[in-house]
C-alpha cells in the first residue's frame, strides 16, 4: 500500500468538478483507491463517497492505493492533487 497526505488549497474545498476528475483519475488503475479524510474512508473511484466527505479548503486527506500499478496510481493522484486541490 502507497500513500500520501495533501491539504486542500482550493478556496471552495473538494467540490464537485475536482472531485469528477479525481475519480476518473483513480478509476483509469486497477489497484484499490482510496481517500480518508479524518475518521472518515470514500472509494475514490466513486464520485458520491468522494464529495460526500465535503472536504473543505484547509483540510488534510489521505489518498491510498493498493494493488496492481499502486506505485504508478499514487504518483499520478499526487500530481493531480497538488496541481488541481
Amino acid at each position: 500500500m502507497k500513500s500520501f497526505r495533501y491539504t486542500i488549497t482550493d478556496k471552495m474545498g473538494l467540490h464537485a468538478r475536482p472531485a469528477g476528475f479525481l475519480t476518473k483519475l483513480a478509476q483509469s488503475f486497477p489497484c484499490r483507491v482510496t481517500i480518508v479524510q479524518g475518521s472518515r474512508r470514500a472509494d475514490a473511484k466513486k464520485i458520491f463517497g468522494v464529495v460526500g466527505l465535503a472536504v473543505k479548503c484547509g483540510q488534510e486527506i489521505t489518498l491510498e492505493t493498493d494493488g496492481d500499478r499502486e506505485d504508478e496510481a499514487i504518483e499520478a493522484l499526487r500530481e493531480f492533487a497538488e496541481n488541481n486541490l
